[in-house]
């Protein structure tokens, strides 16, 4: 996993400004959020100028304390629902769910710094419970709010970002969008892969990216937006770090044959579309409507 961020506060302090290491930090993680920015800026910039894909922006991200999110709506969420916000199952502040292990509707006062479209902080959000969350299949997490979408736009003029229904396109442009270190990273969808594995964890349908983003430790949870629609297609989870074969921080890709490869360097998805059936009157979740297929507890 593009493992949560765990005290990187103190990490700074004690390692000095000119690194901000994410928990269990490999090299490429260790860049500071200014050197971060820089880069990300030249390099985004670079790729939408020669794909001539739309801008996009931070409005209705999230800054998780240790991860990235963003406030979602399916087609069907009316305005008075409560809100949801996606993230990750590996970054609930419960721990990581075991295989197998399904978290539904559990008690959570979790507090989101929601980002408007330059990556300003413009409020804070809190969470009522986490609505749904696992590692099994998926890697995802969705927190049902305080707050509704309409108060959201109201009070802080932020709309929330549309699940899409479909599923994601090969070859699509996408833009991965971190609330944590507030930084963009462009590339498109290189294909999708039949089971990935890392460590304990096996997901099912992973969007791999090529390899422009070079997404990093608590870009865990960001959305992958298509650039066409301005939807959400994903989730960014993880990426092999070492060149390991299926361990911690070092996924590997299995096909329907069982033949394993891995690609050192490279980072996936989880793909969201599925979230949507799930979703009901009130925007709550019921794992028993037509088309629901996430994981059960």
């Amino acid at each position: 996993m593009k493992k949560p961020l765990v005290g990187a506060l103190f990490a700074v302090l004690l390692l000095g400004a000119g690194t901000a290491p994410a928990t269990a930090a490999t090299s490429h993680d260790a860049a500071a959020p200014s050197t971060v920015k820089a880069a990300a800026s030249s390099s985004h910039a670079a790729v939408k100028a020669k794909s001539g894909a739309k801008a996009i922006g931070f409005a209705g991200t999230v800054a998780l304390s240790n991860c990235s999110g963003s406030v979602v709506r399916t087609p069907g969420s009316q305005p008075g629902d409560p809100a949801l916000v996606l993230s990750n199952g590996h970054c609930m502040e419960s721990g990581f769910p075991g295989p197998g292990e399904v978290v539904l509707n559990q008690p959570s006062t979790r507090s989101f710094t929601l980002l408007n479209s330059s990556g300003g902080g413009v409020g804070t959000l809190r969470a009522s419970k986490i609505a749904y969350g696992t590692m099994t299949d998926t890697d995802i997490s969705v927190y049902q709010l305080t707050s509704t979408y309409a108060q959201i736009e109201s009070r802080y003029g932020i709309k929330a970002l549309e699940l899409n229904t479909a599923h994601p396109v090969q070859g699509a442009a996408i833009t991965v969008a971190s609330g944590y270190w507030k930084r963009t990273y462009s590339c498109n969808v290189d294909g999708f892969v039949y089971r990935l594995k890392e460590g304990e964890w096996t997901w099912k349908d992973s969007v791999r990216y090529t390899s422009a983003c070079q997404t990093i430790g608590g870009t865990s949870g960001s959305p992958v937006i298509d650039n066409t629609t301005g939807k959400v297609v994903a989730v960014n989870n993880t990426g092999n770090e070492d060149g390991q074969k299926c361990t911690d921080n070092n996924p590997c890709e299995v096909d329907e044959n069982g033949q394993v490869t891995v690609r050192k360097g490279i980072n996936y998805a989880q793909e969201t579309y599925g979230i949507v059936p799930c979703i009901g009157a009130g925007n709550k979740f019921d794992l028993s409507a037509a088309g629901c297929q996430l994981p059960k507890p």
